[in-house]
This record gives structure tokens, sequence and C-alpha cells, in this order.
């Protein structure tokens, strides 16, 4: 093997549905010593992140923590503790994730029941409602929050009663919305929650945030079968992240530290003003877009302030778009996801990167990228509706 120069890697302007930039404060944490993951210093820094994790889910649950890999695998750790087989579980499907979180259940052992909708609206209550209805013997209820295939912002309060009403739990997927707007665990008393690092909490990709809350984890400690994923298995992982520090698994150590001081980071900008500067740059984008001459796949009621989707004028070709601005600009965007692949473009504005100065750059870019394939993008009003949206 011949290794003739260092390895430099190139910088992008990252503003798809993630990964997202990453702050240099969250890059030098990654690079601190390696300690043991059961050594004293690391184990304090594990528990200061437990209790950093509590204020962004906005949770007391004392079952918060970080399990290793993405955020497929809070999906997984969700699913495996909480199904055993032979539980029917209520999914509500409304995009990609959705649809994973079905096919987890299933691979689990669970009957599934789907309440559906069309990729870029909501799951409509009342669907939910006559699902629970017709299936009284239900264990749970799962829905995605934030649906990053598509952009939907899911309206929670009324879905989770009804699921609390009928006896059963709520499952819910926050991978897009949790460190960019409120999830609210303790105020609808959401059982599980579970998120991915390298989202809004802008930090690399990695670790998978889960939220538990006690009557849930009653749920997890008294299963009748073991949990079928011994990896994922929290009923021996939450004695490693409690008190008794019980050996499991070798932690991702180095990614507890850029996890830990991300969370520092948004600690200090507090989450009333993170979540107001999500949404606010958010609306700038959507007001530069719509001046441009661009429409949102999304109902104004139900974007996400994280994540927007753009659907592909006529006649334009999305890939050639996401590869010129790549190519030409250093800007990586989303494509679309199953029946929206080629038909909408996703742009996430999540952590740091949601700023003016990536929103100006980025339409700017797309505008140039889009008049060369004949549409006719106004450039000048969309600079306009940022500043007049931000003023």
């Amino acid at each position: 093997m011949n290794i003739s120069s260092p390895r430099k890697v190139p910088e992008k302007l990252l503003l798809g549905p993630g990964p997202t930039p990453v702050e240099q404060r969250v890059l030098q944490a990654l690079a601190q010593p390696t300690l043991g993951h059961l050594d004293k210093n690391f184990v304090a820094i594990m528990d200061e992140t437990r209790e950093l994790l509590r204020y962004v889910f906005q949770t007391k649950n004392e079952l918060t923590i970080a399990m290793p890999g993405t955020g497929s695998a809070g999906m997984e750790t969700a699913c495996v503790n909480m199904i055993e087989r032979g539980d029917k579980v209520i999914i509500c499907e409304h995009g990609v994730f959705g649809t994973r979180m079905h096919d987890v259940a299933e691979r689990c052992g669970a009957e599934v029941v789907s309440v559906t909708a069309p990729m870029g609206k909501p799951i409509d209550p009342e669907d939910v409602r006559r699902a629970i209805k017709a299936n009284p013997d239900a264990v749970l209820v799962g829905i995605v929050h934030a649906e990053t295939s598509t952009g939907v912002l899911q309206p929670l309060d009324e879905i989770a009663s009804y699921a609390h009403d009928a006896g059963m739990y709520m499952l819910v997927d926050a991978v897009t919305s949790l460190g960019g707007m409120e999830v609210p665990v303790d105020r609808l008393g959401l059982d599980m929650v579970y998120s991915g690092s390298q989202k809004c909490l802008a930090c690399p990709p990695g670790l998978a945030p889960v939220t538990v809350s006690p009557r849930a984890t009653e749920r997890i400690k008294n299963r009748k079968t073991k949990v079928q994923s011994w990896y994922l298995d929290l009923t021996m992982i939450m004695r490693y992240w409690g008190q008794e520090r019980f050996y499991h698994h070798t932690a991702p150590v180095n990614m507890i530290y850029a996890l830990n001081e991300a969370l520092r980071i948004i600690a200090e900008e507090g989450l009333e003003n993170r979540f107001a500067r999500h949404r606010r740059n958010a609306e700038a984008l959507w007001a530069g877009l719509e001046a441009m001459g661009l429409k949102l796949l999304v109902d104004y009621e139900y974007r996400l302030p994280s994540l927007t989707s753009i659907v592909v004028p006529e006649g334009v070709d999305e890939a050639m778009v996401r590869r010129q601005l790549m190519e030409e600009y250093n800007i990586e965007i989303g494509a679309g996801l199953g029946e929206l692949k080629g038909k909408i473009i996703r742009v996430g504005l999540m952590g740091s990167g949601s700023n003016k100065k990536n929103i100006e750059l980025f339409l700017v870019a797309l505008g140039n990228v889009l008049r060369k394939q004949g549409f006719k993008s106004d450039i000048s009003s969309a600079l306009e509706a940022i500043e007049e949206t931000l003023a």
C-alpha cells in the first residue's frame, strides 16, 4: 500500500437532512484523550451528559441515555425493548421513517396495525382514534414527530391523549426535532422517545439519545421474554448508565465527549432561544423560496423548522441540481425518498447551520443552478424576502 500524503477532508456546507454542520468545539471534544469506559473521569462525563439530555428532552425521566448507533439504532432500541413477539401495535406512517418503524416492529414479531397519510401530509388524529377503538388490545402507538423524508411536523397532543386514555404507550421518533424545537416528553407523557446526534443536536453521527418514562421502564423490566437484541437491551444498559456501572459493552467514549459538548452549546444558548432561532430562519428560507417562484411540499401549518422539502419545477432535473450545488458551491442538500424520489429536494437548517448567511448562500446558489436549467428564479426578490422576514 502506498500512502503518499496526509489525508485532507474537504469542507462542505451541509444543508441536507443530516449530518449537519459541527462546531469546532465539538470536534475538539471528539479529539480529547480516550479514557476507559469505566474510568471515573469518563463516568462523570456520562452523568453530566444524562443531565444535559434530560434538559434537551425536557424531561425528568431517570432512564435518559445515549445509545451507540445512529437514529435508526434509536428506533430499534425503542421497538426491541417495548415489543414482545405477538404484541399488537399501531404504527402511524406518513413517510419513509414511519414505514421503517412498521418494518422494525414486524421484525420484533409484532402484529402491526397501520394508520397512514399521504407523504407530505400529517397523520389525522381521528384515524388514530378509530384504530385505537378498533384495536383495544394494542400495546402502543408509534409515530414520527418530525418526518425527515418530507419535512412534516406531526402534532402529537391529541394522539398522545387517545393512546394514554386507552392505556397504550406512546413511542415517538424525534430524530429531526430534538434540539431544534419542543419535544414534549413530560408535557404529553411520551413513553419512549428517541433521536439522533447528527441532526439539530449538531454532533457527528453515531449516537441515538433515548428517554424512557417510568411506566415504560417498568414494562421493560417486567418483560416475559428477553429483549431480542443483546446489544440494545435496556435491561442491561440501564445498569451501565446507572450507579451500578455494570459492564455491558465498551462505550463510544469520544462520541460521548462530542455529544456532551454539543449539549453544552445548546444549554448555553437556551432551549427557547434555540427553538426561536430555528423557527425564525426557517420562516426566512420559506419566504425566500416562495419569492423565487418555488413551491413547498408541506402546508405552512405542518412545516418542520429544521427541514424543508421543495417541489422540483417541471422540466428541472433534480439530480443535476444537487450535483451542481455540490460541484460548484460545495453545498450538500438531500434528494427525495420513496415515492418522492426525483420530485423534491430537501434542505436542512439545523444546529449552527441554521443562520442567515447559509440561507442567503443557498438561495443564490440554487437560483443560479435553476437558471441554467431554464427556470426563471427571482434571486433578488428571494433576498429581499429574507431581509423582510428577519427584520
